[in-house]
């Protein structure tokens, strides 16, 4: 998680995002919205209310509108290795969330510190020597009873892999199937998991989209989140 890394691409992020994905026919907003909304509708149903989000790997804040949005209350740190990145989100969101530098080993916040910790596609761009290693401090920083959601690119997927071989900062990126980050994840110590497949239809087959409640074991989704409740002491 090189600083150089990212820095390089944080001024041109949204349009080679939106380059990288046009075959979908969404925007990266589109992206952005229904993975807060997924992680939104879950918490409801559990009864948790975030006081306290950590948004892991944030780069240049496109979680944060409808994150803020879904959870007004909330205190949101935006967690990056690139301070450009940060830069960008601070003037898109001017105090919204604390921007917080990130050093790629030790987030900088007590044991149980925060409520929720979300990362979107971020994990793709680590080398998988630091998964676990990242996994266990992710961990660390939760409390007892309280939430992670993992998003990333499902590997299985064909429109996926070609917005990943289209998209020049992923071009280091090595797709994780859930499979594989769920045994990450449960070496690190994360046992209560749940993967939900998500994003089978594209925007001209949008009509389908209500189908995908019936779909989520099906591991053919363009992107997947896992879900872990970090158990209580």
């Amino acid at each position: 998680m090189l600083e150089a890394e990212f820095d390089k691409f944080a001024a041109e992020y949204e349009q080679e995002h939106a380059a990288s994905i046009r075959l979908s026919g969404e925007t990266p907003a589109f992206f952005a919205k229904y993975k807060i909304a997924d992680v939104a509708a879950v918490l409801a149903k559990r009864g948790e209310k975030p006081l306290r989000i950590l948004d892991f790997g944030a780069g240049v804040g496109n979680s944060l509108g409808p994150m803020r949005a879904a959870f007004p209350d909330s205190a949101i740190v935006l967690l990056d290795p690139s301070s450009q990145s940060l830069d960008i989100a601070r003037s898109r969101f001017p105090g919204q969330a604390h921007c917080q530098p990130f050093d790629g080993q030790s987030i900088p916040y007590a044991d149980g510190y925060f409520d929720l910790v979300f990362t979107a596609c971020v994990f793709h761009h680590i080398p998988e020597e630091l998964h676990t290693g990242l996994l266990r401090e992710i961990g660390r920083v939760i409390k007892p009873g309280g939430s992670f959601f993992l998003f990333e690119h499902n590997p299985w997927n064909p429109l996926t892999l070609h917005a990943v071989r289209n998209c020049s900062f992923d071009e280091n990126a090595v797709l994780i199937n859930a499979r594989q980050m769920n045994g990450r994840m449960a070496v690190a110590g994360l046992s209560r998991r749940r993967t939900v497949y998500r994003l089978f239809f594209p925007r001209f087959l949008a009509k389908l989209r209500p189908l995908e409640r019936y779909l989520t074991k099906v591991p053919m989704g363009a992107q997947y989140f896992v879900h872990a409740v970090k158990p209580n002491l």
